[in-house]
């Protein structure tokens, strides 16, 4: 039975046949990614007995091991076709559906149906966004991501969960209206066009201003001594850098086409050039 193959299988069957089958794996990134995928379904596991803080703890660790797997591949010139479809699965899993049953059982399932349709929007979309990024590879720049990326918004849901247990965890709060919003939000942003930077174009090999690794230590400093607080407040800036920049950016094209300079034409009239 004949299936469907997206651009990068018609790049391998193009490339000839000894590329038709794969000949074996990168062991090292490969394991990171494997890590990804096991830390994702213990938060799944840990959210749905109700252990949240556990569950938001994990996702956040499948983070770094989801961006160790890709550092490792390209230091060590271990990236292949078989690494990115992986590591796109572990995602799915990690930053998709383990923070969507984390949000649901924490907050959303009082509302009922709203409650899973948002869970399942934010998987839904985190897939479209993951398997948008699998077709845009060279097409976009390295600098920005198009759409906000699913660690970020996995991130956002735990981040969030980590603040409520930093603060006592207890009494009434508005964490259910809170978490509504915020999936839904995520889910709209994950698909849409804007643009967020990657951070890919950083070279921590390269020598940098002394002030640079002052910051760094400080920075450092703040995020040992309040994890909670400062994975927050990085993740409230980050995604709202976003909607900020292109805000920012059609204001700055509104402006220079109602500065355009005013052409005098021979009958009189002025029309712009």
């Amino acid at each position: 039975m004949n299936e469907m193959r997206g651009p990068r299988s018609i790049r391998l069957l193009q490339g000839g046949g000894d590329r038709r089958r794969m000949r074996g794996v990168y062991i090292l990134p490969n394991l990171f990614t494997t890590a990804t995928v096991f830390l994702g379904v213990y938060g799944i596991f840990a959210a749905s007995r109700g252990d949240f803080l556990q569950a938001a703890v994990a996702i956040v660790v499948a983070h770094i091991s989801d961006g160790l797997d890709g550092r490792i591949a390209r230091l060590t010139n271990t990236t292949s076709d078989f690494g990115v479809e992986y590591d796109s699965l572990a995602d799915l899993v990690a930053f998709g559906v383990a923070p969507s049953v984390l949000a649901y059982r924490w907050a959303l399932e009082p509302w009922g149906a709203w409650g899973w349709l948002a869970a399942s929007l934010f998987v839904t979309c985190g897939a479209l966004r993951l398997a948008r990024f699998n077709v845009q590879v060279g097409l976009v720049e390295k600098r920005s991501f198009v759409g906000l990326p699913i660690p970020a918004a996995a991130d956002m849901v735990a981040a969030t969960v980590l603040l409520y247990f930093y603060f006592g965890g207890q009494g009434a709060t508005s964490k259910h209206l809170v978490l509504l919003l915020m999936v839904y939000g995520l889910a709209m942003l994950m698909v849409s066009n804007i643009r967020y930077y990657s951070f890919k174009d950083i070279d921590f090999r390269a020598q940098q201003p002394f002030y640079a690794l002052v910051g760094g230590v400080i920075l450092v400093m703040f995020v040992v001594a309040q994890p909670e607080v400062m994975l927050f407040a990085g993740m409230i800036i980050y995604i709202s850098s976003g909607p900020t920049r292109a805000v920012l950016t059609w204001l700055r094209r509104r402006r220079t086409r109602g500065e355009r300079p005013v052409l005098r034409t021979g009958s009189g009239t002025d029309e712009t050039a």
